[in-house]
């Protein structure tokens, strides 16, 4: 009984599923862009995006040997990400390179798996990482946020029909896609005001000795071309 339930899981993990039409998928990017413009829809659905880039940096601070101490996310949409290690180095360098990408690197690895169709083991992928995530937390918000995205992908992985999964799947890939470009353009317009002097950016300006505008650049690099790979990816271009 075990091994043809746990047999099942893995053919279930590991299946194919069909793509939603092509007019879903171009409405699906459309909801997304929907949720990333208006500001008052910004306000609210920049948590998401705040969830992934804390958790980039705590990603990478684990995979380059640092310790984790944990990860807050704030209510004005806000994080910070505590992990302890050398100051300086190639480590310290990857896990502060890690927060402004990670959205944007998260869509195209999403897309990666939707244009193979592969859409249960995004799902079950995301609910993974926000599992792992939820351990790391260290106050009421985040751990409440985390939770309650993590439950949307646990209830539509689950129970939701195979066509409101791939909605789904498509919604959420088009929505890191595209959030993660606007925290881009927000952080330069808050540069040019002379805000945020202590941004992820200026970091890493500190510990390589490089202008934080050419890690702004490589911020606008990344999310721009990972919009435009993920999106051929995901209307099959």
């Amino acid at each position: 009984m075990y091994v043809s339930t746990t047999a099942g899981l893995w053919d279930r993990l590991t299946g194919i599923q069909a793509a939603p039409e092509r007019w879903l998928v171009i409405a699906t990017g459309l909801a997304a862009l929907a949720a990333v413009g208006p500001r008052p829809l910004w306000r609210l659905s920049r948590n998401a995006v705040t969830i992934a880039h804390e958790g980039g940096h705590g990603l990478l601070a684990l995979l380059t040997g640092r310790k984790l101490d944990g990860i807050r996310l704030h209510s004005d949409t806000s994080g910070v990400t505590v992990s302890r290690g050398k100051p300086y180095g190639l480590g310290m360098i990857l896990t502060a390179a890690a927060g402004y990408t990670a959205p944007s690197l998260l869509g195209l690895g999403g897309a990666a798996l939707l244009s193979a169709h592969r859409i249960t083991l995004l799902l079950w992928a995301a609910t993974a990482l926000l599992a792992a995530m939820l351990v790391m937390i260290r106050n009421a918000y985040g751990a409440l946020t985390v939770v309650l995205t993590g439950a949307a992908f646990v209830l539509v992985s689950w129970l939701a029909p195979a066509d409101v999964q791939s909605v789904f799947a498509y919604a959420v890939v088009w929505f890191l896609l595209l959030g993660g470009v606007r925290p881009v353009f927000e952080l330069g317009g808050k540069r040019r005001h002379g805000g945020a002097p202590d941004s992820d950016a200026d970091q890493l300006g500190r510990l390589t000795h490089l202008h934080p505008v050419v890690w702004l650049l490589l911020f606008h690099v990344v999310a721009l071309c990972s919009l435009v790979g993920g999106g051929r990816w995901l209307l099959d271009l």
